[in-house]
C-alpha cells in the first residue's frame, strides 16, 4: 500500500463527519455513543478539543493536571461543549481542516478521527464509507501498539482478516469482517463486533 493523505484525510472526514450532524435534535445529541460514558455532543467536543490542541499546550494542560490523561480529557470537553450542540457543531465546523494536534505519531489522529466518528454515526444509525486505505493504515498502526487504547493486546492471540479489503493479521481464532469494523473493535467498542464473524469474536467481545 502506498502513502497516503493523512492530514487530507482527516480534514474531509471531519468536513463528512459536520455535514452528517447537521439538524440533529436534542435527543440525538443526548444519545449515548459508543464511547463509553460520552454522549454524541461530548464526543464531538473532544474532537474539538483535538482539533484545537498543540502540542505545547497539551503538555501544559497535562502537568497541571497532576499528569492526569482523563482529566485533560474532561476539561477538553468542557471547554468546547459552549452553550449549545449547535455551538459546539459551529466550533467544530471552523477547525474541520485544522493540523493542530497532540503529542503522538499522525496514525493517532487518523485512528481517532475515524473510530469517533464511528462512535457517533454508530449511536445515531448513520451510514458512513470511510476510505479504505485510510482504515488500512490505521489497522496497521493499532496491531503494534498499545497507545492510549490498548488495542495490540486487545488482538494478541488473534487472527484479523478483512472481508472487503486485502488485509490481515496473527494467528488463532479468526476474526473476519468489514474492514472500519475491525478497527473499531480493535479501538475497543464492542459494538463493532456485531459486524464480524468467526471464532475469534466471543474472544475479542470479552476483552477490554
Amino acid at each position: 500500500m502506498g502513502s497516503i493523505d493523512i492530514w487530507g484525510i482527516i480534514h474531509a472526514e471531519r468536513k463528512a463527519l459536520a455535514d452528517d450532524l447537521q439538524g440533529l435534535t436534542e435527543p440525538q445529541w443526548a444519545t449515548q455513543s459508543l464511547c463509553t460514558a460520552w454522549t454524541v455532543h461530548d464526543v464531538l467536543a473532544h474532537m474539538t478539543a483535538t482539533a484545537r490542541m498543540t502540542s505545547p499546550q497539551f503538555i501544559g494542560k497535562f502537568v497541571m493536571s497532576g499528569f492526569n490523561f482523563a482529566s485533560v480529557q474532561a476539561q477538553g470537553v468542557a471547554a468546547e461543549k459552549g452553550s449549545s450542540p449547535a455551538d459546539t457543531l459551529a466550533r467544530f465546523t471552523a477547525l474541520v481542516n485544522a493540523s493542530n494536534h497532540p503529542p503522538g505519531p499522525n496514525d493517532t489522529w487518523l485512528g481517532e478521527v475515524i473510530v469517533h466518528s464511528e462512535d457517533i454515526r454508530r449511536a445515531l444509525h448513520i451510514k458512513h464509507a470511510y476510505p479504505i486505505e485510510a482504515a488500512m493504515q490505521v489497522a496497521n498502526f493499532y496491531k503494534n501498539s498499545n497507545l492510549l487504547i490498548g488495542a495490540k493486546t486487545r488482538i494478541t492471540g488473534l487472527k484479523l482478516r478483512a472481508t472487503d479489503a486485502d488485509w490481515s493479521n496473527g494467528d488463532g481464532p479468526e476474526v473476519a469482517g468489514p474492514m472500519v469494523s475491525l478497527v473499531v473493535a480493535m479501538a475497543g467498542r464492542k459494538a463493532a463486533t456485531e459486524d464480524l464473524v468467526g471464532d475469534g469474536v466471543p474472544i475479542l467481545r470479552a476483552r477490554r
